[in-house]
């Protein structure tokens, strides 16, 4: 698991399912409000997209340079 600090999770170069498991276990761990998401896949960023938001979470800002989705979520 690449994980750059306790608030993002780099899960570029990953297919589906892991970039869904890896948002949703450091979801579980954090204390943080926020957290960001990479991925390289329009795939990927729907499913962690809908997989935050069953666990009550929120995408607030989806930006994209080059290959790669910075998903910003929050608690809601």
């Amino acid at each position: 698991m690449k994980t750059t600090n306790d608030t993002t999770v780099d899960a570029r170069g990953l297919s589906c399912p892991q970039p869904v498991l890896m948002a949703l276990d450091t979801l579980k761990r954090t204390t943080a409000s926020e957290i960001k998401v990479l991925v390289d896949t329009e795939a990927s960023k729907e499913n962690v997209s809908r997989a935050v938001a069953s666990q009550g979470w929120e995408v607030i800002r989806i930006t994209q340079n080059d290959e790669t989705y910075q998903l910003d979520i929050c608690r809601k």
